[in-house]
């Protein structure tokens, strides 16, 4: 059985406001905001979605545990970021949804001991979500928001919980195999 959850109009509003602390200014000014926050909480894991997001941070000399990435900058394709992993791994995650494989990529790049780059064809954008559930407890999720800034998610039981009711408002489709 395959599971693919999709985004419903209310949920896509909804989550046009930040999960987390947004960080604002120029890039240089919120990447020095991030490397402190990172140095103040020693994250269990830290996790970039999205292509911007991920370059700037690996560009800072910040080495993310995993990098989730879909080759496109405001749905503009762009060449593959230079960032570099221990092990690469492919998914398919349609515009809009959460799929089971990318799902299952994320919690296996989170048990994994080796940074991971993962790369979505489609669009990694809800794939956040999946990162906020199944990291580890005290870990950083980093994502863009677009023409604002960095949003900086610290997985407290709170934040997994709220996560989860999102995730669990998705529509649910399911195909038999």
């Amino acid at each position: 059985m395959i599971n693919i959850r999709h985004l419903t109009p209310h949920l896509r509003r909804r989550l046009k406001k930040p999960l987390g602390i947004l960080i604002t200014g120029s890039k240089k000014e919120t990447m020095t905001i991030v490397k402190t926050l990172i140095e103040k909480e020693k994250p269990e894991k830290l996790v970039t979605v999205g292509d911007q997001v991920s370059q700037d941070i690996t560009n800072n000399s910040l080495l993310p545990d995993i990098l989730i990435v879909d080759n496109k900058i405001m749905r503009k394709r762009i060449p593959p970021i230079s960032a570099t992993a221990d092990q690469v791994e492919s998914v398919k995650n349609p515009a809009g949804t959460i799929t089971d494989e990318a799902w299952l990529a994320i919690e296996k790049a989170m048990k994994s001991p080796e940074r991971t780059k993962i790369i979505v064809e489609g669009e990694e954008d809800l794939l956040t979500l999946v990162a906020i559930l199944v990291a580890p407890e005290n870990s950083l999720v980093l994502y863009g928001q677009p023409r604002k800034g960095v949003v900086a998610v610290k997985t407290t039981p709170t934040m997994k919980q709220k996560t989860l009711k999102i995730v669990e408002a998705m529509k649910n489709d399911s195909k038999g195999t």
